[in-house]
């Protein structure tokens, strides 16, 4: 599909309606992105969540709304957010677009370089029926709450705890015992909290067992909710 172009028609939040005027015009697919280019130069991300008639699409952003007014052009890309994939982006770190927020530059996304934060679900036939036990490495846990693969798990309690250190026993044992690769993702984390996570990874090195993605809670907006998409896409 073309680019089409529009135009901000309502503000509400996170949430922006954006108006796309011309006879037959051909409206952005549920889940494409569009982008906004701000008076400052950056660009904001907007994913298209509904129709609702009118020509107008109801989009979530992905970034803070502030300063962000009604008659914005809006350009559709005529794709979803792609996230980076391969080999290179092991012991990287990404926001909730694919944009490195490591400080190391960013990596291609478009075309074979990256695939879309959304996928359908496997078929009913091609999920496994069968439980089998992930051997963590961490004997207490093997031996009275055992993991199971593919399954989820709950890890609650205060503040330092020791539930990151067992993140990050976990992601080293995996990768040395089963050479597996991790992705963390951080939803509605600290930024202070964050940054510790990664400097420890950086300096035990087992930030190279895997990737991370990351969004600070003061960020705000429904793409704390996203966030979790590209960690399940590249997992």
């Amino acid at each position: 599909m073309s680019k089409v172009i529009g135009k901000v028609a309502q503000i509400i939040g996170p949430v922006v309606d954006v108006v796309f005027n011309g006879k037959d015009v051909e409206l952005p697919k549920i889940y494409d992105s569009l982008e906004i280019t701000k008076k400052d130069g950056t660009i904001l991300v907007l994913e298209v969540q509904s129709h609702i008639g009118e020509n107008t699409v109801r989009t979530i952003s992905m970034d803070s709304t502030d300063g962000l007014s009604r008659g914005y052009e809006v350009v559709g890309t005529g794709a979803p957010i792609q996230m980076p994939i391969g080999a290179d982006v092991f012991g990287r770190l990404f926001n909730v677009i694919g944009d490195a927020i490591d400080g190391l530059g960013n990596l291609p996304k478009s075309g074979a370089n990256g695939m879309p934060i959304h996928k359908p679900a496997p078929k009913f036939e091609d999920l496994s029926t069968s439980s089998e036990v992930l051997f963590t490495g961490i004997k207490v846990i093997d031996l009275i709450e055992p993991y199971s693969k593919g399954g989820k798990i709950g890890l609650f309690g205060g503040a330092g705890v020791g539930k990151t250190v067992l993140i990050q026993e976990l992601i080293n044992n995996i990768a040395k015992g089963h050479g597996g690769l991790s992705v963390f993702a951080g939803v509605g984390e600290r930024t202070r909290e964050g940054n510790d996570l990664l400097r420890e990874m950086l300096e035990s090195g087992i930030i190279k067992y895997g990737e991370d993605f990351m969004h600070s809670m003061e960020n705000g907006g429904w793409d704390l909710s996203k966030v979790d998409m590209p960690g399940m896409r590249e997992s």
